[in-house]
């Protein structure tokens, strides 16, 4: 029972117009990148990707230009799981789908990156499909999501599976348009620190903020998503903090926050155990590694 309430609740927490049947076909298809692929292990775990998902959305919406973008053409105000829903399925799409589904995904982000142009807060002119922006979204993502998945997921990943996943995640980032992007570890960081002189703290952020603060959920969701929101603002990077006023969270807070994701985890991983991904090995006609041992939802 626990089971089916936990997956009705990710249902209606991130809004996605496809199902995990979608991704069984056609059989044999790898996508782009197939399951011996690092990205395959990094994007598996929902709850994981959520926590990264919810750091690099700060981070972005720091950059006045990218902000605006969302602002002027998305209704992430009045409908935010849907605007992270978008986000997952595009992910999942990329990361798990055919090639065609990958490819057809891609196409529909950049004929909408066509029309998103105005100006943002400051009269500052932005496009969407500019590469310096691309750019931003792409890295702060990746690293949000490697970081959270070292966290919660795999705390001993050596340096050359994170360098393979920023090799293989930037395949998607040069599809979208995006030029220049960081293939290693180091060179993301280094990426990232470049743009620190562009980013503000706006109004724009607060709403973003407060936003994630109240997420809209139903009452058995509420404390789960509290708690990966939280984790969310855990895993930005300290510089982060006094841009957005935070306080850094301290070592004790991380660790006991650390362990109750840990805790909640198991029961969510087991419910999401034949997802999307699980689907996508069985396109290939294997079985995902989770589903061999019950150790995989610890």
């Amino acid at each position: 029972m626990w089971d089916e309430v936990i997956r009705q609740t990710v249902r209606r927490t991130v809004k996605s117009t496809t199902t995990a049947q979608d991704y069984l076909i056609p059989p044999g298809d790898p996508g782009l990148f197939g399951p011996d692929s690092v990205i395959w292990q990094v994007h598996a775990d929902f709850i994981s990707m959520m926590i990264g998902g919810i750091s690099s959305l700060i981070m972005q919406a720091l950059h006045p230009q990218a902000m605006a973008g969302v602002w002027d053409h998305s209704t992430f105000k009045e409908d935010l799981p849907g605007r992270l829903g978008r986000t997952a399925q595009f992910i999942a799409a990329t990361t798990y789908g055919s090639k065609e589904m990958a490819l057809s995904a891609i196409d529909r982000v950049k004929r909408i990156h066509d029309k998103v142009t105005g100006v943002d807060d400051q009269e500052i002119s932005y496009q969407a499909n500019n590469p310096h922006l691309l750019k931003w979204v792409h890295i702060t993502e990746s690293l949000c999501f490697l970081n959270s998945h070292i966290r919660y997921r795999q705390p001993q990943m050596g340096v050359t599976e994170q360098n393979q996943y920023f090799l293989e995640i930037a395949q998607i980032g040069h599809l979208l348009g995006g030029t220049d992007l960081p293939v290693t570890l180091a060179a993301t960081i280094e990426a990232i620190h470049s743009y620190q002189s562009e980013l503000r703290m706006t109004k724009r952020v607060e709403t973003v903020i407060d936003l994630l603060d109240h997420f809209p959920t139903n009452l058995l969701g509420k404390p789960l998503l509290s708690l990966i929101v939280k984790a969310g603002f855990y895993n930005l990077p300290n510089w982060v903090y006094p841009l957005i006023g935070y306080t850094p969270p301290s070592l004790i807070q991380k660790k006991l926050l650390d362990a109750t994701i840990l805790t909640i985890a198991k029961p969510v991983r087991y419910a999401l155990r034949n997802g999307i991904a699980a689907h996508s090995y069985q396109r290939l006609g294997l079985t995902a590694p989770w589903l061999k041992t019950n150790n995989a939802f610890s």
